[in-house]
């Protein structure tokens, strides 16, 4: 078993795929209607999110607004059950009448937790250092804001451990950052904010994730029980807004935003439709060959046993649901991509809806560049005006 991850012990994962049925597929022979599928799919799913969260009111505040670029922006916070509040910036039209089509523009993971928020938006005050990421990754646009300008309400949240959620240094003991290696510590000597400063602490939340994901695991919490929890809360704030129509909203985003939108459309009734970018393949894919390239926050334990992760992105349901590949993209095999394609076609088909399905291969590495971007937002455009 020369070159697999585990050596000898490679067939321990071959066998455990190759007895898979995924029961709760669509595919699988048991299933006929689709909403009955759904509902059962659904419970099953958020039984294994398990997290549940004390209640509490959204208490949102506005601290600043102003125009920029034919976009009026508005800084705005809310509260959340436990930690920080929640930051996140909410664009629309600057002379935009009556009620207006919302979209949740969900940021990425990109191994980059000190900003959220700031790498799909163009606010003022940008960060250089984000002018930068949004060259690398996002063709250099920030899309949210662009898509704002096409007649939108965009709003784009921070996330559990980014940005305004983010842990705080001083929150820490100071024996943990020695536990790193005095390489930890000497980063943060540099002026908060500075281009230094933020690559210590990018390279810390880094060591710092396996640890904060095993103990969400020991206590009975999973990272995407969290994350869809904030999202959905976040659709919560766009849906109140006086402005946006409650009933047509829908999200995006790539790599971890992808992973977000594949969650929240699969668990939130209120995705209308959504385009996950750069995060699909197949669960046995990502298990035989690539798990060392991911996050712990896509990881939901149980789920293969009950579906493919490709499969839950079909929870969604009849409703427009876009898929946007990286042919050269490192963090995948083709195989796992294309397998993963064809079985989101075969469930749209086995829905009698194969229309409400797109997957889009594009030439490039890891990115969302310009000419994705532009189809999905006419993709928007098309189920959304």
């Amino acid at each position: 078993m020369q070159g697999q991850l585990l050596g000898v012990y490679h067939e321990v994962l071959r066998d455990k795929f190759s007895n898979l049925s995924y029961p709760l597929s669509y595919l699988s022979d048991a299933h006929s209607d689709v909403e009955t599928w759904r509902q059962e799919a659904k419970a099953a799913v958020k039984n294994l999110l398990s997290y549940h969260p004390k209640e509490m009111p959204l208490n949102p505040q506005v601290h600043d607004s102003y125009v920029k670029d034919g976009l009026q922006y508005q800084h705005v916070s809310y509260a959340q059950p436990y930690g920080l509040r929640t930051e996140g910036i909410l664009m629309r039209p600057e002379k935009s009448q009556g009620k207006l089509p919302g979209v949740l523009a969900l940021h990425d993971h990109g191994g980059f937790k000190y900003y959220g928020k700031e790498k799909l938006t163009a606010p003022k005050n940008h960060p250089a250092i984000m002018q930068d990421y949004q060259k690398e990754y996002y063709g250099g646009r920030a899309w949210a804001a662009e898509l704002a300008k096409r007649g939108y309400a965009v709003f784009v949240p921070d996330l559990f451990l980014w940005g305004s959620r983010k842990i705080q240094i001083n929150d820490l003991p100071k024996w943990y950052l020695g536990y790193h290696g005095e390489e930890a510590i000497e980063g943060f000597k540099a002026p908060v904010d500075s281009d230094e400063y933020i690559h210590a602490y990018n390279k810390l939340s880094g060591w710092m994730e396996s640890d904060i994901a095993k103990a969400l695991i020991e206590s009975g919490i999973t990272w995407p029980g969290m994350m869809v929890y904030e999202d959905m809360r976040a659709m919560d704030f766009l849906a109140s807004q006086p402005d946006v129509d409650s009933k047509n909203i829908s999200c995006g985003g790539l790599s971890g935003g992808g992973l977000r939108t594949v969650f929240l459309a699969a668990m939130d009734e209120r995705v209308k439709c959504s385009v996950c970018v750069g995060l699909m393949s197949t669960s046995e894919e990502f298990a035989l060959h690539k798990v060392y390239t991911h996050t712990w926050m896509l990881y939901l334990p149980g789920l293969t046993n009950l579906m493919d992760y490709s499969d839950l992105y079909s929870l969604h349901g009849k409703k427009p649901t876009m898929v946007q590949f990286d042919i050269h993209d490192e963090l995948f095999t083709t195989k796992g991509q294309e397998d993963a394609h064809a079985r989101l076609e075969k469930i749209y088909e086995k829905m009698g809806a194969p229309e409400l399905y797109s997957g889009m291969f594009f030439p490039g590495p890891h990115k969302f560049d310009v000419e994705m971007q532009e189809a999905a937002f006419d993709f928007y455009d098309k189920w959304m005006k």
